[in-house]
């Protein structure tokens, strides 16, 4: 289990290591000019280059990236002179708009992020397990039938489209919820719910579609495997068959896959959160992306990158008690 966990770890280390070289080399080989954008529209030719050489971007491409990967770790301090700043750990450089870390830009909107990730997540596996087991038990049947098209229909719908309908026919015509804002679970719990439900019900529609789809088709073939039809034939209550021999196998390629999107989602939902304007990471990103804020776009790819590795680290740990197979391996 040590040696298991090292080698992952050392994985992580270098796909992070890999997409952070990727990321840097992209942005920085661009023809846009980061010491251009930094300075504004009004600089001149000469302050242009002073604040090149400030931020460190004569030197040789190699130099750069060594020195943002070691200001991660340890920090950095930007400029010299008059003009030095030091970043402190974990540094990713300033915004070119704010001129705030990008970090604690990241770590202020990570909050509104989790509580929409985490609450679709729950919400989207209870319809999607939920749909997909039922329909998996009651196979060719009406209801298998119903349920399949009523996913392939929920699914098929763009996600914006369901956030128009659901502020329309709830908020403007029902008044039955206020307009979306972010408050803090600290600050008000109940707020939090009341806010948060409608961009949890539009996120968790396209993804529960695709879970319930996914869960049938891994219940029908695990369903079909030996080892449940011996327990059918010892006599074991239904319940028992279809809840310990059939469903906790069938979880696994559902288990993976809830840990790349729930990983992707923990670093921001960029529609959902444009479209209910949440505070969050996504949102973040959209702006930056509409600035060409470089350094803000790269720390948000960075931490993207890492939940959705750690996360499927943590479904590989999770394996042995989903499928006691995997104990075996």
């Amino acid at each position: 289990m040590t040696g298991f966990l090292l080698r992952r770890l050392l994985g992580i280390a270098a796909t992070l290591l890999v997409i952070c070289a990727l990321t840097f080399a992209i942005f920085y080989l661009l023809p846009s000019d980061p010491a251009a954008q930094f300075c504004g529209k009004d600089c001149s030719a000469d302050r242009i280059e002073m604040v090149r050489h400030q931020m460190g971007l004569d030197d040789p491409l190699i130099v750069q990236f060594g020195r943002y990967v070691v200001g991660i770790f340890a920090g950095q301090t930007l400029g010299s002179g008059q003009y030095a700043v030091h970043c402190g750990f974990p540094c990713f450089g300033y915004s070119f708009q704010s001129g705030q870390p990008v970090w604690d830009l990241m770590m202020d909107r990570l909050p509104a992020s989790a509580s929409l990730a985490l609450g679709a997540a729950v919400l989207w596996l209870l319809l999607g397990l939920s749909a997909g087991v039922l329909s998996a038990l009651r196979r060719n049947s009406w209801v298998d039938r119903v349920l399949m098209v009523g996913t392939i229909a929920v699914a098929a719908l763009p996600v914006y489209f369901t956030a128009m309908i659901l502020l329309y026919v709830v908020v403007t015509v029902l008044g039955l919820m206020p307009y979306p804002r972010y408050i803090a679970f600290g600050e008000d719990p109940v707020g939090w719910l009341r806010n948060l439900i409608l961009p949890w019900i539009t996120l968790a529609l396209m993804f529960a579609a695709i879970y319930a789809r996914m869960t049938r088709n891994s219940v029908i073939e695990t369903m079909a495997e030996p080892y449940v039809r011996t327990a059918r034939a010892k006599g074991l209550p239904e319940r028992r068959v279809v809840g310990r021999h059939g469903l906790r196998p069938a979880l696994t390629p559902v288990a993976t896959m809830l840990g790349m999107d729930l990983g992707g989602l923990l670093a921001g939902a960029l529609i959902t959160e444009s479209l209910f304007s949440l505070p969050g990471v996504g949102k973040l990103f959209a702006d930056s992306l509409n600035k060409a804020d470089q350094p803000v776009i790269m720390g948000i790819t960075l931490l993207a990158s890492f939940f959705i590795v750690t996360s499927n680290l943590a479904v590989d740990l999770l394996y042995a008690w989903i499928d006691p197979r995997a104990r075996l391996s």
